[in-house]
């Protein structure tokens, strides 16, 4: 039987010379668990990985989201060993897969008209804020808070959910996401409250001649799917539309994962930008941001033009791997078979908390499942401080000891791809059973 619960010996090597190499002994900070749990993958199949002591987990965490067909589909793999071996990599200019993969994307998304590449969700986002200020010739832009936009100065300032009270009357403070970011960089961004009516009133009664754009994720990635109303969502689209305002979709996490066409084909609202990545390439590193031709027509326009490009933007590996990936999306059941499997695992978990006595609400599509121990569906990334995420994040942990990995913070969804269709449910909700059981134990021994 694997054991979970400590780490292994080589695991504890790999930690102690990595940390001789970089910072924290990652390649970047969200992969630094702990030094006794961080994991080290040695390899990726399916919806499983496997670290370097031979233990095996049945993964929802999903890389946060890119993987959609599962590790190493061998579909799209092959697509892009031909292209490797048949056509190269890199050549620094078009190419006639370029025209193609958009064509592709155009007729999934009816919000794009025109599109250009990049190479992460980063650079698709500050390719469509750079597009949406030259077309505007405005500099304000408004994020929402739980919104997660990449790791670029102006997106990373957040509410400080953690440390506000939330039976108080003061808001939570702004702050950066760390060290590093020189306040300047929010002196032109502005936070909204998702769903909530009065401040997105005040804020385009009171700025609407100033704001470049509104960049928003419908369904927050990174705030346990909570979720906009339509009716909100569709008085932002007014608003935008009213004061000349670009509305930006972030579908970098839910792009090609929730629907074909995104959060924009559920809603059936459409954006004047949006930007994607993760799921479009399964795990290739590919991104993309476009819209409307008269907004995406300043880019590389006469002077004056807005400026876009990067060494590796288009390269062939990412374009083949997004090429194989949206025509297994577009043309087979593999969107349904997530979907599927997704609404079996949130109906499994529900009879376990419900068993288990823990008051529980689902937020989300099953592909992007959202999980919070409160009765009702938060509305907003507000509504999650008051959720119980201590239970959750007991739950998660014990949960990976058993052999499932997730994110121990409920703020970050179960993702599921197609081939978790293979997983035995039984199992995963006797797994899931006992974590519960444990946690709520724990919890009311805490509490005596």
């Amino acid at each position: 039987m694997q054991d979970f619960s400590k780490p292994g010996v080589r695991q504890q090597q790999l930690m102690a010379e990595a940390h001789r190499h970089m910072p924290q002994g990652v390649a970047e900070n969200y992969r630094y668990w702990g030094d006794e749990r961080t994991v080290f993958v040695d390899n990726a199949k399916g919806c499983r990985i496997t670290d370097c002591d031979g233990r095996t987990w049945v993964d929802f965490r999903l890389g946060y989201g890119p993987i959609i067909l599962g590790y190493r589909d061998e579909r799209v793999d092959a697509a892009v060993i031909k292209q490797i071996t048949q056509g190269g990599t890199l050549s620094g200019f078009a190419t006639e897969l370029d025209t193609e993969v958009v064509k592709q994307i155009k007729a999934m998304c009816p919000n794009i008209e025109k599109m250009r590449f990049a190479n992460s969700g980063t650079e698709a986002v500050m390719g469509a804020v750079r597009t949406a200020r030259g077309y505007t010739k405005r500099d304000r832009v408004v994020i929402v808070e739980g919104g997660f936009h990449g790791l670029y100065d102006e997106m990373m300032w957040k509410s400080d959910i953690e440390h506000w009270d939330p039976q108080g009357r003061v808001a939570p403070s702004v702050i950066p996401f760390g060290g590093g970011i020189p306040q300047r960089a929010r002196d032109l961004v502005d936070l909204i409250v998702l769903n909530d009516h009065a401040m997105l009133e005040h804020l385009f009664a009171q700025q609407g001649e100033q704001l470049a754009c509104v960049v928003l994720e419908p369904i927050i990635g990174n705030a346990g799917s909570i979720s906009a109303t339509p009716e909100w969502l569709q008085r932002l689209r007014d608003l935008c539309t009213q004061y000349g305002t670009m509305l930006i979709i972030d579908e970098v996490k839910t792009g090609f994962r929730v629907a074909k066409g995104g959060a924009q084909a559920l809603y059936g609202i459409h954006a004047d930008l949006t930007t994607y990545a993760k799921a479009m390439g399964n795990g290739y590193p590919v991104a993309a941001f476009g819209g409307r031709a008269e907004v995406m027509d300043v880019v590389g326009s006469n002077k004056g033009g807005v400026v876009h490009g990067g060494t590796y933007t288009a390269n062939l590996v990412a374009l083949s791997a997004a090429h194989a990936t949206l025509n297994i999306l577009d043309q087979t059941d593999a969107l349904a078979t997530i979907n599927r499997v997704g609404d079996e695992i949130r109906a499994l978990l529900g009879r376990v908390f419900t068993a288990a006595g823990v008051e529980h609400a689902f937020a989300g599509p099953p592909a992007m499942l959202g999980i919070h121990f409160t009765p009702d569906v938060p509305q907003s990334y507000r509504d999650w401080r008051v959720t119980n995420s201590d239970l959750y994040r007991d739950f998660a942990w014990r949960l990976i000891d058993y052999g499932v990995m997730l994110e121990p913070d409920s703020r970050e969804p179960w993702f599921l791809c197609e081939a978790h269709a293979d997983v035995d449910l039984g199992w995963l909700e006797e797994v899931a059973t006992r974590a519960m059981r444990e946690a709520c134990e724990a919890s009311v021994r805490q509490s005596r």
